[in-house]
């Protein structure tokens, strides 16, 4: 089964293809976006903390995110295989997580990086109508991206796991891609 780690800015489909590309493979999609939304809306005090993180349109802190991480990696229906989307977002967490994936005895077998022009994400996340999708915390999220995130996709193209695919066409396009590479 795949182990696969899903990049890409916010909007670029991470969320729809992973769980697609997860069902088909019958493996978890372990999303930090959906598990962080779970703890604030049921107001853990993780969920507290992050809310304020997220309003703002910054990135929760790694120490918050690596604690839930770990924790799911480590449940039975994670053995197998996974997706992870939406983490890790930083080198730092990169380098966390495969430490982590080591001492777990785990490995990653790709990193997706979903490609879709900016323009583009800006449209598809005004679209969601979720309240925390307003133009300026989108193009604020897209920034920190750029900054935080994107260097991902030089980290990972040097360990030679690194696939980049057209996030922007069809849905079906796209899935099939992936389908193509698993």
């Amino acid at each position: 089964m795949p182990r696969l780690i899903f990049i890409g800015a916010p909007g670029a489909g991470k969320g729809t293809q992973a769980k697609t590309l997860a069902d088909l493979c019958g493996i978890p999609h372990i999303s930090t976006g959906d598990i962080l939304r779970s703890a604030v809306a049921n107001q853990t005090p993780l969920g507290v903390q992050a809310k304020a993180y997220m309003d703002r349109g910054d990135l929760v802190p790694d120490s918050l995110v690596m604690d839930l991480i770990r924790e799911r990696l480590n449940e039975p229906d994670a053995q197998k295989g996974w997706i992870l989307d939406g983490f890790p977002r930083n080198v730092s967490q990169a380098e966390y997580l495969d430490t982590l994936l080591q001492k777990i005895n785990h490995h990653y077998d790709n990193v997706i990086n979903l490609e879709v022009p900016d323009e583009v994400l800006v449209a598809r996340l005004l679209g969601r109508g979720r309240a925390d999708d307003t133009e300026e915390v989108i193009r604020q999220r897209l920034q920190v991206y750029r900054e935080q995130t994107a260097p991902l996709i030089e980290f990972y193209h040097q360990r030679e796991k690194l696939v980049s695919v057209n996030g922007h066409q069809p849905i079906e396009e796209v899935t099939a891609d992936l389908k193509a590479l698993v």
